[in-house]
């Protein structure tokens, strides 16, 4: 970036650090990356294969649903499957079932205090949380607010999500438990910034963003790339869950997609794709969609611009890491701000991977043998990067 963030975004607000397992909530950390097993808990087989595509797509935190008894008790062999995952387990109303988490080792309780019953127990899960070092996320739900306030607001307003939420942190604070992170979730994109907007102006905890029940890939995506990118790019969040109706990894791909477009955080490619026009002459969806599916795996974070005209395309793919600049029937690959290959249109795709694989090891290597740009045209002329016949 050229420009000083300062100009453009106001400082990310500086939320107390909650330790959660290896990671930190707030502070200074980084916006962490959660999600949430789609499997039925009580099948340890699914849901430990999951857990392992959630993390290879980079899934740093991973939430279990403990919906009944016979879920909470195959917790300590899911623990036992995945000894390096940062477990959290979702309980409502059954505060037994977050004793058995802690007794298996979980790593956060997702929990709000108040709907586990009378104080007494209450006080059980908050002392042995605080015993066992477990932070407790206090999440308010648009959707499951208490009668109380349901009456006194007559629906669901920021105001009453926030009381909500004092309620539940006054439970914990009694008892002199801090280690709390808190979410306000609707699947109003409106309601939920505007609830974390005045929380955030009251408490210090670290935030859990979401747009709860956001609803399918598509406009899931949508509203909580607006939701949430409003509310980071004013310094809100620590924490971020993309809600869809749909396999938990395209979340993991999506939180990050959203923070690397907001230069929060960098994991693997980054690509850039004009949107085509009529000037268009190869097939650039083909292109562009096989080399995005084909680097998915890839964590170097880079550039990858994929361009398909004369026009814009040259400037684009040198300002990337690696690029192409396509014209028609061929391509000029260009790689750190130099044209170093001429390729037909059927090689680009197999080319590109190519110099990306190569620039992935030279990073990893900690050196730069990227080849040198194609020298001119005998006279002193420049062949032409790409050639429009």
């Amino acid at each position: 970036m050229n420009f000083s963030d300062k100009e453009f975004f106001p400082p990310r607000r500086k939320a107390r650090p909650v330790k959660v397992g290896r990671l930190t909530i707030g502070g200074d950390a980084p916006i962490v990356v959660q999600s949430m097993t789609k499997t039925d808990t009580r099948d340890v087989e699914k849901t430990v294969e999951q857990i392992q595509q959630m993390e290879a797509a980079g899934c740093e935190i991973v939430r279990l649903a403990v919906p009944d008894l016979e879920a909470a008790q195959v917790l300590p062999e899911i623990r036992k499957r995945c000894p390096e995952s940062i477990l959290v387990s979702d309980i409502h109303f059954q505060y037994k079932f977050a004793l058995m988490a802690l007794d298996a080792g979980i790593d956060k309780l997702r929990i709000n205090p108040g709907n586990i019953g009378e104080a007494e127990k209450v006080r059980t899960v908050v002392r042995r949380a605080q015993e066992q070092k477990v932070p407790i996320r206090i999440g308010v739900n648009a959707g499951s607010l208490e009668r109380r306030l349901l009456e006194k607001y007559g629906y669901p307003t920021p105001e009453a999500m926030v009381e909500s939420a004092l309620y539940h942190i006054c439970i914990l604070e009694d008892l002199g438990f801090t280690d709390t992170i808190i979410s306000l979730k609707a699947s109003n994109v409106k309601l939920t910034v505007a609830a974390y907007r005045l929380l955030a102006k009251q408490v210090d905890y670290p935030f859990h963003l979401g747009i709860t029940e956001a609803g399918t890939q598509f406009s899931g995506t949508v509203k909580s790339c607006v939701g949430m990118g409003l509310l980071l790019g004013e310094g809100i969040g620590d924490t971020i869950r993309v809600s869809l109706a749909t396999d938990p990894v395209e979340e993991v791909r999506v939180a990050y997609e959203m923070l690397k477009a907001l230069e929060l955080r960098s994991r693997g490619p980054v690509v850039i794709a004009c949107p085509t026009c009529g000037r268009l002459e190869v097939d650039l969806f083909k292109i562009a969609g096989e080399i995005e599916q084909a680097t998915a795996h890839i964590k170097t974070p880079l550039t990858l611009a994929v361009m398909g005209c004369a026009v814009n395309g040259p400037g684009e793919a040198r300002e990337a890491d690696l690029g192409v600049a396509a014209g028609r029937g061929n391509g000029m690959i260009y790689r750190e701000g130099k044209a170093i290959r001429r390729v037909k249109e059927e090689e680009i795709v197999s080319a590109l991977l190519e110099e990306v694989e190569r620039f992935v090891a030279d990073r990893a290597a900690g050196v730069n043998t990227a080849p040198k740009e194609l020298a001119p045209e005998p006279g002193g002329r420049q062949k032409p990067l790409v050639t429009l016949q």
